[in-house]
C-alpha cells in the first residue's frame, strides 16, 4: 500500500560517527569516522596542549562532556587538518561537517534541511548545554566555524518532507531525531530518576535528572535525555558509558577463538560457578566513565594452571556488570536518589547469564524489557508527539505503565561477596591506567621527537630492522628513530654512518618505514 501523507517518519543511528559531504550534492569528501575509532588520540593531546592543566574537564561546565576522542568534535577537527578534500572545500565553503543522522535527514530532502536535534548536537562537544546552541569557546577550541554545522532544533517537530524520488517514502514527514540510548529511556518509560541500561558492542547507563542539568565531578556526562517539542522543557541526564561491552565477546570469538560464537557466551560462562580470581579489563580503545583513560589497555589477570577459557568468558561478562555499577555508584552520590532497580535492553539483554551476574554486581533487582530493543518503541514516540499524539501519556506522577512487560532478575549475590569481587575489580582496572605510549605533541621540536636507541653493531642493526616491523605501536603520531652505527677502533668509537628512520602508522596496521 501506498504510504499516505500522514505517515511519520524518525531518524536515528549511531550519534558520534562524523564525515564532511559537499553543501549541494551531500556526497561524502571522505570515509566516515565511527564512534569508537581511536586514531583521534593524537587529536586530543594537540588540543589539551593548549588547554590549563592539560585538563580533559576544561569545558564540562558549558557541555557537559570531557575531551574524549570518541566525539565529533575531535573527529572534525582531524579531518580537516588530515583530509586534503575537507581542507579544500572548507577553504571555499563547500562543505558541511555531519554525524550519520543529519547527513541522511540531508539527503532525504535533497540538500534542502541541514539539522539535528538537541541529544545529538550536545554530543559533538561544541553545544552550550543550557543555551542549546552551538559555543563560540567550543568552536573556537576545535578550529570549527558554526556555518558548517546543522542547525539545532528539538527531538519532536516537523523538520520537513522527504523529496527524494529515489525512494518509496516520498512526502512522508520527518518528525523525530533522538539518539540511541535516549531513545531506550523513553521506550523504558524512565519519565522519572531510573536507570536503563542498554547492552551492545557498547554499554550505556543513563539517569533521568528531569529540568535539572548535573554537571558531575566524578566522570559521569551530563547530557539531554529528550526536548519533546520547540517549546517543551528540557529534560536532562547524567550518562555512563562503556567502550567495550558485548564487544568483548566478539574478540573472544574473532581474536582469540576462545568462544566459537559470541552468542555462545551464555553457555560458557555458566558451565562454571565463579571466575576462579580471573578478572578481564577490555580497555581495548581505553577507557571511558569513570575514568576516561584514553591511554589504557586491556588485561585479563588472575590467571593460574587451573583457569580455563569458562572463567575467561565469565570474567569478560563480569567486566560489563563492573563497570555498570561504578556508574550506578556515582549516580546515586550525584542525583541523592536511591538506585532501587535497574532496567536493561539491547541485544545482549538476551543473555540470562549476563542479566542475572549484572544484578548480583549491584545488588539491586533488574528488569529486562520484553521488547529488548525498546530503542524501537521510544523512537516512535518523538513523532507522535510532534503531531499532537502522547503515546503513553507521560503522567508526570505515574510510575508504571501497564503496556510495558519487564522479565525481573532478582540479585543472589551477598553484600560481602559483592564488594570483594568489586574491590579486585578495581584494583584490577587501576593496572590498565596509561599503559599505551602518549604521542608527542606536534608542536615540540624535532630535536625532542628523535630518540637516540643505541650504538650498533652490524647484528644489532638487523635485529632492530626487523623489529621495527613487529612492533605495535599504539600511538597514531610519526614515530621517529635516531639511529648511529659506529666502528671500534684504538681510540674508541666512530660515528661510521648516521640513517634517520620514520616510521608512519597507516590504516591497514601495517608500518611502512622510509629511509
Amino acid at each position: 500500500m501506498a504510504p499516505k501523507p500522514s505517515h511519520l517518519m524518525e531518524i536515528i543511528a549511531e550519534a558520534t560517527t562524523s564525515l564532511f559531504c559537499f553543501i549541494y550534492t551531500g556526497k561524502p569528501l571522505h570515509n566516515a569516522i565511527v564512534w569508537n575509532d581511536i586514531r583521534t588520540s593524537s587529536t586530543v593531546d594537540r588540543i589539551l596542549a593548549n588547554i590549563p592543566g592539560r585538563n580533559i574537564n576544561h569545558f564540562k561546565e558549558i557541555c557537559g562532556l570531557p575531551i574524549s576522542p570518541h566525539l565529533p568534535a575531535l573527529k572534525i577537527h582531524r579531518l580537516m587538518e588530515n583530509v586534503l578534500a575537507v581542507k579544500k572545500a572548507c577553504k571555499g565553503n563547500r562543505c558541511r561537517a555531519v554525524t550519520v543522522r543529519s547527513w541522511i535527514i540531508s539527503n532525504l530532502i535533497k540538500g534542502k534541511l541541514h539539522v539535528t536535534d538537541v541529544t545529538n548536537a550536545l554530543l559533538t562537544l561544541l553545544m552550550n548545554i543550557s543555551t542549546l546552541q552551538w559555543n563560540r569557546t567550543l568552536l573556537n577550541a576545535f578550529s570549527i566555524v558554526a556555518e558548517m554545522l546543522p542547525q539545532i532544533r528539538s527531538s519532536s517537530e516537523i523538520y520537513g518532507k522527504i523529496t527524494d524520488n529515489r525512494t518509496s517514502l516520498l512526502s512522508i514527514k520527518i518528525s523525530g531525531i533522538l539518539g540511541n540510548q535516549q531513545a531506550s529511556l523513553l521506550g523504558q518509560m524512565c519519565m522519572k530518576p531510573r536507570q536503563p541500561n542498554t547492552y551492545s558492542d557498547g554499554c550505556f547507563l543513563l539517569c533521568n535528572t528531569g529540568n535539572k542539568s548535573i554537571i558531575s565531578e566524578h566522570g559521569l556526562s551530563t547530557t539531554i535525555a529528550h526536548k519533546l517539542g520547540p517549546n517543551s522543557p528540557t529534560t536532562y541526564a547524567l550518562k555512563g558509558a562503556i567502550a567495550v561491552a558485548g564487544h568483548a565477546l566478539k574478540w573472544l570469538e574473532n581474536q582469540v577463538h576462545i568462544l566459537p560464537r559470541a552468542v555462545d557466551a551464555a553457555k560458557y560462562a555458566a558451565a562454571v560457578f565463579t571466575t576462579a580470581g580471573v578478572y578481564f579489563v577490555p580497555a581495548f580503545k581505553g577507557l571511558y566513565a569513570l575514568y576516561w583513560q584514553k591511554n589504557a589497555r586491556g588485561l585479563i589477570i588472575g590467571l593460574t594452571q587451573f583457569s580455563t577459557k569458562h572463567h575467561i568468558v565469565r570474567a569478560a561478562m563480569e567486566s560489563i556488570c563492573f563497570q555498570t555499577r561504578d556508574s550506578v555508584k556515582i549516580m546515586y552520590q550525584e542525583t541523592e536518589q536511591e538506585i532501587n532497580k535497574l532496567h536493561a535492553d539491547g541485544q545482549l539483554s538476551t543473555n540470562n547469564v549476563l542479566m542475572q551476574l549484572q544484578a548480583d554486581a549491584v545488588g539491586v533487582p533488574l528488569f529486562r524489557s520484553q521488547l529488548f530493543v525498546s530503542i524501537s518503541f521510544g523512537v516512535a514516540m518523538c513523532p507522535a508527539q510532534a503531531i499532537g499524539i502522547d503515546l503513553c501519556r507521560f503522567a508526570p506522577d505515574k510510575k508504571e505503565y501497564s503496556n510495558v512487560f519487564y522479565v525481573k532478575f532478582n540479585p543472589a549475590s551477598t553484600a560481602e561477596d559483592r564488594q570483594h569481587r568489586y574491590g579486585k575489580w578495581k584494583r584490577a582496572i587501576q593496572r590498565t591506567f596509561n599503559w599505551a605510549i602518549r604521542p608527542k605533541v606536534k608542536s615540540s621540536p624535532d630535536s625532542e621527537r628523535r630518540t637516540p636507541l643505541s650504538l650498533l653493531d652490524d647484528f644489532e642493526l638487523r635485529k632492530l630492522y626487523s623489529n621495527i616491523f613487529l612492533e605495535e605501536f599504539t600511538c597514531h603520531e610519526m614515530m621517529e628513530y635516531e639511529i648511529h652505527l659506529t666502528q671500534s677502533s684504538a681510540e674508541g668509537f666512530k660515528p661510521m654512518h648516521h640513517i634517520f628512520y620514520t616510521t608512519h602508522y597507516v590504516e591497514s596496521n601495517e608500518l611502512k618505514l622510509n629511509k
